[in-house]
């Protein structure tokens, strides 16, 4: 760019500089300021750059100014502070949902909201056990049409698969598109869900994982109307996802103190505790005698029993019994 150009957006360049490499342990003086500048073909001296530094205060820009030797000028405050940005990475890197490539792209944008040399602490690796990032790229882009479409009261579009064993992608419905009323996104165990509605099957509200969904587009059609008022979000999700899901009953369930912490997780901080003696307690909740509820149940060994109903024991001793032939 001509040198003329760049001249006449100085105070731009110096807001630039100041917000790339300066933190409160990296200042920057009005000289250090005048060299950098010169690399983008800018003169100036020090008495422009007092002015302009007290321009970008007038505008907004929280610049603080340490005195005496060794001090200088630098960003104080930001939109976000690193411990931010550092929960916010983790959470990038940490989730199912999001590609290894389009976590590496978003990280890195991610790291621009702060100084470079504060950015260099957010080069972090989250060690997760048994997670594996998802294997569809364009489902970043499927969930902002989703939301699009939502906002929008109109129908989507989108084709639906499986995985194969050679990993190739099988899909339902004959290949043909999918065209339903998006309600709303729900996240469940590291994976998003949508829930439609169409009033043309007996159960008109359905769920469909994101990252199994291909070329998700708005369509030009108003959303079919439904009930808002009779149709609860929060227990169709309770009734269809994991351990909840299926016909639900009630239990009594003991548990070794040790596992207060795994049950308020799971049932809730609301559930209330009942001291059984002997290091164990008692809750009542409502559950399903799915497979994933009672897997749930196993894993903990002799440390959980359940009390009541007997057909949901009687489930349970027949998934004991069922795992216990297959090691005969």
């Amino acid at each position: 760019m001509p040198r003329s150009s760049n001249q006449k957006m100085k105070v731009l360049y110096i807001a630039k500089i100041l917000s790339e490499r300066t933190d409160e342990d990296n200042l920057m003086t009005a000289q250090d300021i005048i060299e950098a500048l010169s690399h983008y073909g800018i003169s100036s001296d020090r008495k422009s750059i007092y002015d302009d530094i007290e321009a970008l205060r007038a505008f907004g820009y929280d610049i603080e100014l340490i005195p005496g030797k060794g001090g200088g000028y630098y960003l104080a405050e930001r939109d976000f502070e690193l411990p931010e940005l550092k929960l916010l990475v983790d959470a990038v890197e940490s989730s199912r949902l999001i590609t290894s490539k389009k976590s590496r792209e978003l990280i890195k944008k991610i790291s621009k909201l702060t100084s470079n040399t504060q950015a260099k602490h957010l080069n972090r690796q989250v060690y997760l056990s048994h997670r594996n990032k998802a294997l569809n790229e364009s489902v970043y882009y499927s969930i902002d049409a989703i939301h699009t479409a939502i906002n929008s009261d109109k129908q989507i579009s989108f084709k639906y698969f499986n995985y194969n064993i050679r990993k190739k992608r099988v899909y339902r419905h004959d290949e043909k598109a999918y065209i339903r009323t998006p309600v709303a996104m729900c996240w469940n165990e590291d994976k998003y869900y949508l829930i439609t509605y169409s009033p043309k099957f007996d159960n008109p509200f359905a769920s469909y994982r994101v990252d199994r969904m291909e070329g998700v587009e708005i369509l030009d059609i108003a959303a079919d109307k439904f009930d808002k008022k009779a149709f609860s979000i929060s227990e169709y999700i309770k009734q269809n996802f994991g351990m909840f899901s299926g016909e639900i009953v009630r239990a009594k369930l003991s548990f070794d103190e040790s596992l207060v912490s795994v049950v308020l997780d799971y049932f809730g901080s609301d559930t209330v505790l009942f001291d059984a003696g002997n290091g164990r307690f008692i809750i009542n909740v409502n559950v399903t005698g799915s497979n994933v509820f009672l897997g749930w149940i196993y894993q903990f060994g002799d440390m959980v029993e359940i009390l009541e109903p007997i057909s949901l024991r009687e489930s349970m001793k027949g998934m004991v019994k069922t795992i216990g032939d297959i090691y005969k």
